[in-house]
């Protein structure tokens, strides 16, 4: 037999109703059924930016850390070097994988940016006072530092002309890119390094070809000149023939005993080759085409929408009255 119910039991089943209730509304409010796990695509391409900015962040350090001998110091930089690497392959992923996920957003970019000019300005800059730049004293200091200042202005045309591009109501990423990208530039100075270390030499190039190669790195980088970006890339026999050439290029390289990290350079060189070569046969189309484009004159911008609404109110009226000529209502027709 069940017991009977008393009041003092009444009241406690009642407020443990109440409490439950109120627990659960709590409980609905902090935590959803319904969890919306697209949000969370966004984290992936910022946890590939930060990657790069750690990537950047250890080059730095090992760049920077003291060394008792010239082989401990040789080592260093080619760990600071290799940490540059890490960070342009992280580089090369956060877009594709913001583009995967269409997770592409104004943070991402400028987040980007900023991740680039650690991991590819900083650093490389450091990697080249520290390896071959330090024997010019404050000089050397000014030359790292103006390849520094050229990766920064570069990225900000970059994120301007993207800007632009996107009020424009341009989708389509263009075929070139306004100056020398700062990951290619970044690439000839690490793949220096690494080649000079898998060779058993500290440095193959002369001090003065070092700062000279940082000089022309860094005017690259804020010039007019185009290079491509491979974005539209498509399969057709021109592709297929540039491939084969590249793979036959690469071939010879391993065949002829040279180091395999050879490799990577020459790519890189290759590229910026290409650019410079491009610029040069192209030159006058491409400055016909920008003269062409500033003579044309610019479409009348559309009136605003508070504009119509006091254009329809008779706020413009006046205006247009003043405007027009006054006709003297005694003159006849004129005749021409």
């Amino acid at each position: 037999m069940h017991s009977p119910i008393t009041l003092p039991n009444a009241v406690t089943i009642a407020t443990w109703g109440i409490v439950s209730k109120d627990r659960k509304k709590r409980t609905a409010a902090w935590y959803p059924s319904c969890v919306d796990f697209r949000k969370t695509y966004y984290v992936l391409p910022n946890l590939f930016t930060l990657s790069c900015v750690l990537s950047g962040f250890a080059s730095l350090a090992l760049s920077a850390a003291q060394a008792g001998s010239e082989a401990e110091s040789e080592a260093n930089l080619y760990l600071a070097a290799l940490a540059i690497c890490f960070g342009l392959l992280f580089d090369t992923f956060d877009g594709r994988v913001a583009r995967l996920t269409k997770t592409q957003t104004d943070l991402g970019r400028d987040l980007d940016s900023l991740a680039d000019v650690i991991a590819f300005g900083a650093a490389p800059a450091l990697l080249m006072y520290k390896w071959g730049l330090n024997h010019f004293g404050l000089l050397g200091i000014f030359m790292a530092g103006l390849y520094v200042c050229a990766g920064a202005m570069r990225l900000a045309r970059f994120n301007v002309l993207s800007r632009r591009d996107q009020a424009s109501g341009k989708a389509k990423p263009g075929k070139f890119m306004l100056g020398l990208p700062i990951p290619a530039a970044a690439s000839v100075l690490v793949f220096m390094v690494i080649v000079s270390h898998n060779a058993g030499s500290y440095q193959l190039v002369s001090e003065g070809s070092t700062a000279l190669i940082v000089l022309v790195l860094s005017a690259l980088m804020v010039s007019r000149v185009r290079f491509r970006s491979f974005k539209e890339l498509r399969l057709n026999l021109k592709t297929v023939g540039i491939l084969l050439l590249v793979v036959g290029a690469c071939a010879a390289i391993v065949l002829a005993g040279l180091e395999k990290a050879l490799i990577f350079l020459f790519l890189v060189l290759a590229y910026v080759v290409l650019g410079l070569a491009e610029e040069v046969i192209f030159f006058r189309r491409r400055r016909a085409q920008e003269r062409s484009e500033l003579h044309t004159p610019a479409p009348e911008p559309a009136p605003t929408q508070e504009e119509e609404v006091l254009r329809e109110l008779g706020a413009f009226d006046g205006d247009d009255e003043e405007s027009e000529p006054v006709k003297d209502p005694l003159a006849g027709p004129r005749h021409a």
